[in-house]
């Protein structure tokens, strides 16, 4: 690598370091002001101060939950995006392609259709879906170790078989199928403290987990055979390193539904600017996947007022498009 290159990055990891957080920032502020209601800073003062008003209650028992769930979801899907692509060492690798949402989707599915008495353990089934999904794959991968390859194909398998389950399930119970359909598409309408009380820990536990795990992460993307000869448990990394993905992912799909291409384009963006080492990819794609999470979530909250369009499907039709640019210019890499 040449001096040039290594400057080069260095004055974009600063300036990540520096222009992440404030557009995190500005999204939260956009979310809180914007929207049906529109707020002034005065506004806002005045409803810290006496918070029986109607201005306070929709800050703080709508837009402010919505937002700290919204900032979460982003920062899981993100951080487990990026651990599965280095574990994987394919820049393809996402919680919603090897299966594990299709498992959260699925369980979900089942509380709000087909036990609807069970409805509000609704993230609770999503979050044990997406675990047993992910021990489910690795199990089905394994031979001798659990190869990158056999648990892609095995999550593509897993992915397929869990769709066409979710979708029996909505043929047998039509009649309840039109309260699940804003789920599967992603978003946080109707998010409250309740969520952020239910997601709170599992994310914090796992980001922070995450961070503990820039090592074996970095090990990981030497390739297997260099990380036995230094002496590393690979087979036991890569077995934590894919249940945290789980983790993170069965904590963001639980509040969020499902919600597409926030753990694959998000590292992918950061890593064509800095390089794939973890100590910066990782904690810059979390604050990047929370401020694109939040951010295009007050868009469309607000551009299509009155008509609330879900996230998910704002997500996708700005990520997927980026996505393929960049297949197109060949820059999709490791």
């Amino acid at each position: 690598m040449s001096e040039l290159t290594v400057q080069t990055r260095n004055k974009r990891r600063k300036w990540l370091a520096i222009g992440l957080p404030i557009f995190l920032a500005v999204s939260f502020l956009t979310g809180i002001f914007l929207g049906a209601v529109t707020f002034t800073l005065t506004d806002l003062t005045e409803a810290l101060q006496n918070q029986t008003q109607a201005n306070a209650l929709i800050l703080i028992n709508v837009r402010l939950p919505r937002l700290i769930v919204a900032a979460f979801a982003g920062a899981c899907l993100a951080a487990a995006g990026t651990i599965l692509q280095g574990v994987m060492k394919n820049p393809l690798a996402d919680p919603s392609i090897i299966g594990v949402t299709a498992g959260a989707g699925l369980a979900a599915s089942i509380a709000m259709v087909a036990l609807p008495q069970y409805g509000f353990l609704t993230p609770a089934f999503a979050f044990v879906g997406a675990i047993i999904a992910m021990l489910c794959i690795y199990t089905l991968s394994w031979e001798k170790g659990a190869s990158p390859l056999k648990i892609i194909l095995a999550g593509v398998a897993i992915n397929a078989l869990c769709g066409a389950l979710q979708s029996g399930i909505m043929i047998l119970y039509s009649d309840r199928v039109q309260g699940i359909l804003p789920w599967l598409a992603g978003g946080f309408q109707g998010r409250g403290w309740y969520h952020v009380e239910f997601v709170w820990p599992y994310a914090v536990i796992g980001l922070i987990l995450a961070l503990l795990a820039i090592r074996p992460l970095n090990l990981m993307l030497l390739g297997d055979h260099t990380a036995k000869l230094l002496g590393a448990p690979v087979e036991r990394m890569r077995f934590y390193l894919i249940l945290l993905s789980a983790l993170l992912a069965g904590a963001a799909v639980s509040v969020a539904g499902l919600l597409g291409f926030v753990g694959l384009v998000v590292p992918h963006m950061i890593r064509l600017l800095i390089g794939s080492d973890s100590r910066y990819l990782l904690p810059f794609s979390m604050i990047g996947g929370a401020a694109l999470v939040v951010f295009t979530d007050s868009l469309a909250r607000t551009v299509f007022d009155p008509i609330e369009l879900p996230v998910g499907i704002l997500l996708a039709c700005l990520g997927a498009p980026f996505f393929l640019y960049l297949l197109k210019k060949n820059t999709i890499r490791l």
